[in-house]
């Protein structure tokens, strides 16, 4: 099976789907690439390079370049999702969802509900969340708990190559709007991905490693580095089973409970502050329903609730690193 890049895998699976189905189109700010500057229009394909090619395959009436203007571009996906097309939106940075927010939670997340199930909106948002990039505060948030929370989204978060593509195709067929979340460190990763086409269900976890002393579950760049931990605690014996959900909403919760009533520990992983967090809400959740396993209290690997730093120093510190994840998992084997 080829290796394939995260950025290549998207790419593909935007490809694949509109050579499938010509009711998908791709729509954003600079997604075509290349118009006012030397070289041929279409080969950038925004700014992480995701959707290259595509304008040259498939034609200014599918690949849109827009204006510089999130509220038209969520605008017009939500009405062409509801009249017959399947639109691929960009916003080019999730920082940017504030002024387009209420075209995604206020309408496109309620036309099902409001008009009987007789509505259909077949919309996906993709975005780029997470630091690590020195692009400071307003172009480096993960902003996944501010979707996962409305109620009619379904919200994505894929963790490696291979689930970037089966993720997103099942995103394009799905008949709800879907946040696809693409954590940008993750587009230079590698993973064996088919050449065909393939879909992974939504609201199914990926176990990533089995183990039995403690519960790892991490969301998108931080499914990856929980990973690394867990190979790493392997020569001190420590035997890490780690669970990425792959979808926030819908939640795979018994994968979840599944792990902890095994291995009666836990810690989360998440790129996001705090408070309201998927770290807190997975907390409840063990709480609620399965604290009769636990052997020690939950702990939370989170961002500080405070902005993304600029200075590298400080945004190396601010994101969940192996350091405090490590830590994490060695204070809650402490507890007999």
């Amino acid at each position: 099976m080829p290796k394939k890049s995260y950025r290549q895998a998207i790419n593909e699976a935007l490809r694949q789907e509109m050579r499938r189905d010509p009711s998908v189109i791709v729509l954003g700010e600079d997604v075509a690439g290349g118009q006012g500057a030397s070289g041929e229009a279409g080969l950038v394909g925004g700014v992480f390079g995701v959707t290259a090619g595509l304008f040259k395959e498939f034609g200014p009436q599918r690949v849109l370049d827009t204006p510089i203007s999130e509220s038209a571009i969520i605008g017009a996906a939500s009405g062409a999702a509801v009249t017959g097309l399947r639109p691929v939106a960009e916003i080019m940075f999730v920082d940017f969802v504030g002024v387009c927010f209420d075209q995604i939670y206020n309408q496109a997340a309620k036309f099902r509900y409001m008009f009987g199930g007789k509505a259909k909106t077949p919309m996906v948002v993709r975005t780029m969340i997470g630091a690590g990039f020195r692009a400071g505060a307003q172009h480096s948030q993960t902003l996944h708990p501010l979707f996962t929370m409305v109620p009619g989204l379904k919200v994505v978060m894929p963790s490696n190559a291979y689930d970037a593509k089966g993720l997103l195709i099942e995103a394009i067929r799905d008949d709800d709007p879907v946040i696809f979340m693409e954590s940008k460190t993750l587009y230079d990763t590698e993973a064996e991905v088919p050449d065909e086409a393939y879909r992974i269900p939504f609201g199914e976890a990926n176990v990533l490693r089995e183990g039995s002393d403690v519960t790892l579950v991490g969301f998108g760049a931080m499914a990856a580095r929980a990973l690394q931990v867990a190979d790493a605690l392997v020569k001190d014996g420590i035997h890490a089973e780690v669970v990425d959900p792959r979808t926030t909403s819908p939640l795979d919760e018994d994968t979840i409970l599944e792990s902890v009533e095994k291995t009666g520990r836990l810690v989360i992983v998440d790129e996001s502050p705090p408070r309201c967090s998927m770290a807190s809400d997975i907390a409840g959740l063990v709480a609620d329903k399965g604290f009769r396993w636990l052997k020690a209290p939950v702990k939370a690997v989170t961002c500080p609730h405070t902005p993304v730093p600029f200075a590298p120093n400080l945004e190396d510190e601010f994101v969940p690193n192996p350091r405090r994840i490590e830590a994490a998992v060695r204070a809650v084997l402490e507890f007999d």
